[in-house]
């Protein structure tokens, strides 16, 4: 079953397109990897998937209230513990217990720790626990295992896996290996919208003047 489809899909950065004509889908159980050079879109696409930027055109299909959004910043009240952050999570997606959430990614010791006292690794697993707490079948990742050691990076990847098997999808942009071997990658590089000297308003702009 297709948790994400994606149809002919045009998205833009600075009003420019980066990238245009995209087409995928993602099933229940999947985890796909988006890559491509650093500034070819991938952070642009994840945003537009997550609807914080619009299109340029195409389509976005996806069940209401299915996507869990994590980009670079890991989203902490710094003032508020480790528990207090995921249960206010908890409270804003309407789920249950996050004992499961602080387990999974080795965070019971720091429970009762103020977010703004944690290492960056520390920061970035209790922002990637929020996940678990969302109840929400789509994750769109980005960079998601920046500074994660080896360990946590292997506690990330149980948790995707854990929840693919239980009928969630991933969606991961990352030049990082992620210790998801199943993972299927999608390369950008062939949806790289074509620069505007190359054709458009700025070739016609050109001949027009010469």
């Amino acid at each position: 079953m297709s948790l994400l489809a994606v149809a002919d899909l045009t998205v833009t950065r600075g009003g420019l397109p980066v990238l245009e004509h995209l087409t995928f889908s993602l099933d229940a159980g999947r985890a796909l990897v988006l890559r491509g050079p650093n500034g070819i879109g991938k952070t642009t696409l994840l945003r537009t998937l997550a609807g914080l930027q619009p299109a340029l055109a195409g389509r976005v299909s996806m069940p209401p209230e299915a996507m869990a959004y994590a980009a670079h910043a890991d989203g902490l009240k710094g003032t508020l513990s480790v528990a207090e952050n995921l249960r206010f999570w908890a409270a804003v997606y309407a789920t249950g217990d996050i004992e499961p959430a602080l387990e999974r990614m080795n965070l019971r010791a720091l429970r009762d720790r103020a977010a703004m006292s944690l290492s960056a690794g520390q920061k970035r697993r209790l922002g990637l626990a929020r996940l678990l707490v969302t109840g929400r079948p789509i994750w769109v990742l980005d960079e998601p295992t920046v500074s994660l050691d080896v360990a946590s990076v292997a506690l990330f990847a149980e948790a995707v896996r854990a929840h693919l098997a239980q009928g969630g999808a991933a969606l991961m942009a990352t030049h990082i290996e992620l210790g998801l071997a199943e993972a299927e990658v999608l390369d950008l590089a062939p949806f790289k919208a074509r620069p505007p000297e190359e054709g458009g308003f700025k070739g016609q702009f050109d001949e027009a003047f010469l």
